[in-house]
């Protein structure tokens, strides 16, 4: 009891610690992993852009009690025009890895240093800009189909920043070793709005498909992007769907294999007044035990090609002789 009460205590102080150096204006949510570091970012190509407005919000490791998880690159509109998205990063703060949450601004503030590609070399942002109420793509660094939107221009100053760096953590050992210049450090102190609501769907959605777990894929997931959340949505509803599927299967094939290894059995036939049907209610093995997993079936015979009609029905008694049981 007491090392439970002391674990407790220490994430309770590493918390406190974490919001206490976080800047006012940022929104720093926390989740702690204490004593192992995110995998490494995996490589991905960038799904075309869907249309004008939207913004690349790059792929991430976030974490929930059952382990990291790949949260997919996707693109998503911001909140309000002018508004840039500096992603969250994982930090070293000690004794525990700190996620510091990712936000709007009007500014692409301090994201650990981390290479999370399209743009986000490690610092600042060059996969585009605002200009005049419209966002102008870097064709350079982000996939856009030029033949429908037509506000981009090419800019490869900063293409070859940090590749084929793939560390996913800013601080500790093997660590981003970076900190916030004196211009990230005063857009941190800047007006800021937290992940909009499809971008938290998204997040819940990504937990909720298993495969996206480190400890499922090795680090490797197969889902890396998303066009939009909508899209996202879709695949994952349709993914989990699959997998409850594949497990039915597994457990009923699982039955049937049990079924035909129990060795002899007897079928009891109940005969029906209709002589075109013939109901197989259940599967009793030689000791006497039912089988529940898949004894209960209906199997039809068809009758010859001139069947005779049924006899006329007795009182009290329903026309076609006993209902099988379903």
């Amino acid at each position: 009891m007491t090392k439970l009460f002391s674990m407790r205590t220490l994430r309770t102080t590493i918390v406190a610690a974490a919001m206490a150096v976080a800047p006012a204006a940022s929104f720093a949510s926390v989740f702690i992993s204490v004593g192992f570091a995110p995998p490494a970012l995996p490589v991905y190509v960038q799904p075309v852009c869907p249309g004008d407005g939207y913004l690349w919000n790059p792929g991430y490791w976030a974490y929930g009690p059952e382990g990291y998880y790949w949260v997919p690159g996707v693109w998503v509109q911001p909140p309000t025009i002018g508004l840039l998205w500096t992603p969250g990063y994982w930090g070293w703060g000690g004794s525990a890895f700190i996620f510091h949450e990712g936000y709007w601004g009007p500014h692409v503030g301090f994201y650990g240093g981390i290479n999370y590609g399209f743009g986000y070399g490690g610092v600042g942002f060059f996969g585009g800009r605002w200009d005049g109420g419209h966002f102008a793509y870097n064709t350079a660094v982000v996939n856009v189909n030029t033949t429908v939107i037509h506000n981009t221009y090419v800019d490869r100053t900063n293409v070859n920043v940090n590749v084929g760096v793939h560390t996913s953590f800013n601080g500790g050992a093997g660590g981003i070793q970076a900190r916030p210049s004196a211009q990230e450090a005063a857009y941190e102190h800047e007006n800021h709005v937290p992940p909009t609501t499809q971008q938290q769907q998204h997040v819940q959605m990504a937990h909720s498909d298993k495969a996206n777990f480190a400890s499922a894929n090795g680090g490797h997931p197969a889902h890396l992007t998303a066009v939009t959340v909508n899209n996202y949505r879709s695949t994952t509803i349709n993914n989990v769907n699959n997998s409850h599927n594949n497990g039915n299967t597994n457990v009923n094939n699982s039955h049937n294999n049990g079924n035909t290894n129990t060795g002899n059995t007897n079928t009891r036939i109940s005969n029906t007044s209709n002589t075109n049907n013939t109901k197989i209610s259940q599967t009793t093995n030689q000791n006497g035990n039912h089988d529940t997993a898949g004894s209960k079936t209906m199997a039809h015979t068809q009758a010859a090609s001139h069947p005779k009609p049924p006899p006329p029905p007795k009182n009290n008694e329903k026309e076609g002789g006993k209902e099988p049981r379903r």
